[in-house]
């Protein structure tokens, strides 16, 4: 495993973790109502999330993403550990927009006006599985430069 990312890894990682890092930290002074939308939103397309209290689900979620955006912006981290964080993360939200009725037009993946946000997210979901893709093809290509 890589100790460093390598330098063309960089810009997929930082364009993800700043989005990721402004989430986190803009969700993470929630008020009450802000905590039950995210948790209500998170619980619709994930019904085990029901159980959990909005508050702290809310709070659990921003510091994930503090996390992930940090992991994703410190180059000391492997792009395998990062990639494959931000690939959970963002399959996550894919399922999310998968889930949630009216993000999509009846019948397609098409997303409505109301999905087109979420949607987006998908770009998070090929960034983290190109860098585990190509950290794995590396393992399997003995000699390969880097």
């Amino acid at each position: 495993m890589k100790i460093f990312a390598r330098p063309h890894q960089l810009p997929p990682r930082v364009s993800a973790a700043a989005i990721i890092l402004n989430s986190g930290l803009d969700l993470i002074h929630a008020d009450e109502q802000r905590a039950a939308a995210t948790h209500g939103m998170a619980a619709g397309a994930y019904p085990f999330l029901r159980r959990m209290d909005p508050a702290l689900f809310t709070r659990l979620l921003a510091r994930s993403q503090v996390a992930l955006g940090a992991a994703l912006l410190a180059p000391f981290v492997p792009s395998l550990v990062a990639g494959a964080a931000l690939t959970g993360f963002a399959a996550g939200l894919v399922g999310l927009y998968l889930r949630t009725p009216g993000m999509r037009e009846e019948g397609s993946l098409r997303p409505t006006p109301q999905g087109l946000g979420v949607a987006k997210d998908v770009w998070l979901l090929g960034i983290g599985l190109g860098l585990v893709a190509e950290e794995l093809r590396d393992r399997q290509l003995p000699g390969r430069q880097h």
